[in-house]
């Protein structure tokens, strides 16, 4: 199923996975899969392994086993930054030879270690492609508090805008913790042109380590309640997870009051930590 499709039944709620990594068992993700299946997401987003694909596990083969065992649709994602254009037509027939309809088309990050190819300096340049060489349903990635390499939010929605012109269909946000930031950025978004919808991606708070990694790459903000929260539970750990996922499920259920297109959860492979959202946001038990 095209992903868009989805978006007819507001709001989505989606997860994102990622393979695992070359030191961990590949059953690890499947076992992931098994645990999330009967949480009924509308969709499963698939990261692209940065330390490249483990045999069995590939980003491809997750998708495979998302659609064909568990009968939920799945994205793929493809960073452009490391990809030639034969690389990406590779990828493209791997994907059609999978069943793969859905692809979150992004820049992707810069490894200082890697030289970075020039095909596609830019995810529009990568979703224009995609759309010329494969009938797929393309997701784009925004930063309600913009790209950490833009000069300003309104720049950097001119390049989102970009993204949409050159064939994106919907769009999932970064993390964020403060959904004004998130509601402005959306009002922006509107009055440059962008109506395509948009999910707001929540990373639930789990450890103070792994937060402050992800904001320091993102250049997404902490906001006060949260910064408070995370000192006041910097030695307890089981207190911070906790509080950790009380703020998410508060940020979801604004968001939800608030009109927004859908919920892109970043599991962190974590079933449990989905599972108790999920319970939370609709007050039913996930058994």
């Amino acid at each position: 199923m095209k992903a868009i499709r989805l978006f007819e039944k507001k709001p989505v709620l989606s997860f994102e996975v990622f393979p695992p990594k070359p030191n961990v068992p590949i059953e690890s993700i499947y076992d992931t899969l098994d645990n999330l299946h009967d949480l009924h997401p509308d969709f499963i987003s698939v990261t692209y392994g940065a330390g490249g694909s483990v045999p069995g596990a590939s980003t491809a083969e997750i998708c495979e086993t998302i659609m064909q065992k568990h009968g939920i649709p799945a994205i793929a994602h493809l960073p452009g930054i490391n990809e030639t254009k034969e690389s990406v037509l590779e990828k493209i027939a791997v994907f059609q030879e999978k069943g793969i309809e859905n692809v979150l088309a992004l820049r992707g990050d810069r490894n200082p270690a890697i030289e970075p190819k020039n095909d596609f300096r830019y995810a529009a340049d990568l979703i224009a492609f995609l759309r010329e060489h494969g009938d797929f349903d393309i997701a784009a990635a925004c930063y309600p508090e913009g790209h950490p390499e833009a000069p300003d939010l309104d720049t950097d929605i001119l390049h989102l805008r970009e993204k949409v012109d050159a064939g994106a269909s919907h769009l999932i946000s970064q993390l964020f913790y403060y959904n004004p930031d998130f509601y402005a950025f959306r009002e922006k978004a509107a009055k440059a042109g962008i109506s395509v919808p948009i999910e707001a991606g929540i990373m639930p708070v789990t450890s103070k380590k792994s937060i402050e990694r992800m904001v320091s790459l993102c250049g997404a903000s902490i906001p006060n309640r949260l910064a408070k929260l995370m000192a006041r539970y910097s030695d307890d750990p089981a207190s911070l997870k906790a509080a950790g996922l009380e703020y998410a499920i508060m940020q979801i259920l604004d968001l939800m009051d608030n009109g927004a297109d859908g919920i892109h959860i970043y599991t962190m492979n974590n079933p449990d930590v989905a599972r108790y959202i999920m319970e939370q946001i609709s007050g039913e038990p996930r058994i």
